[in-house]
């Protein structure tokens, strides 16, 4: 299914926000004309100003029309949609990547602890990661800069935990990332990043699966440091 930004923005948008990223609208605003932009995309005056409408709709730039031209710049949305196609192209040309994601030990809800622990999950998890996992799991609060890196997991091929249902209700699909978690001079590298499958939800925090109890392993509190390597095929 796709997304609503997808929907908004073709091939053609995209392009027009790496120039604009180019052109340093990612530090910040950024003036441009759409007679301007519209030489640089080999387009018209109409199409240059209708991408940017639709860029701006999408909310992955923001605008401020005046006399002379408009003031740009993109938005977290827009940086992010670039870091995916980043990291996709990342998949093309390297064989191999390394993300490094740091944040800080926080409470959950507990619901990590009922979902593992679902049979149509559970069996998946031991047959495809190798593992039974504790029934729990590690969240992590991830600091701005690593918020941002988050997106570079598009690079990795991920392993994928399929959805599937009982009598009462239909389980959504998920994906799952090798990781290995470290705090001070510890580490447990039998863990997984897991997160649902194709969206963004929740995107400053980490959870975090493993075959111990990492709070006990790592001798972990709420807002203690940890990073999370996460290492896969491209």
């Amino acid at each position: 299914m796709s997304t609503a930004t997808e929907r908004a923005v073709g091939n053609d948008e995209r392009a027009t926000l790496k120039l604009l990223a180019l052109r340093g609208a990612l530090d910040g605003e950024v003036k441009v004309s759409c007679a301007n932009l519209a030489a640089s995309l080999d387009a018209s005056n109409q199409t240059a100003s209708r991408r940017l409408q639709r860029l701006d709709d999408a909310d992955l730039l923001t605008r401020e029309t005046v006399n002379d031209g408009q003031w740009v710049a993109i938005t977290p949305s827009g940086e992010r949609e670039l870091r995916e196609a980043y990291a996709a192209y990342r998949r093309i040309f390297e064989e191999g990547l390394t993300v490094e994601l740091v944040g800080s030990v926080t409470g959950g809800m507990g619901e990590g602890r009922h979902y593992i622990t679902l049979p149509g999950y559970a069996e998946q998890f031991e047959e495809r990661l190798g593992y039974e996992p504790f029934p729990g799991t590690l969240n992590v609060d991830l600091t701005d800069e690593s918020i941002r890196s988050r997106t570079a997991l598009a690079g990795i091929e991920p392993i994928g935990i399929d959805g599937w249902e009982d009598d009462d209700r239909t389980y959504g699909p998920a994906v799952c990332y090798p990781a290995t978690v470290e705090a001070s001079d510890e580490a447990d590298d039998r863990a997984h990043v897991i997160a649902p499958e194709r969206t963004h939800h929740d995107d400053d925090q980490l959870e975090v699966i493993a075959s111990d109890k990492l709070r006990e392993t790592l001798d972990l509190d709420d807002g203690d440091r940890v990073t999370v390597r996460i290492e896969g095929e491209t």
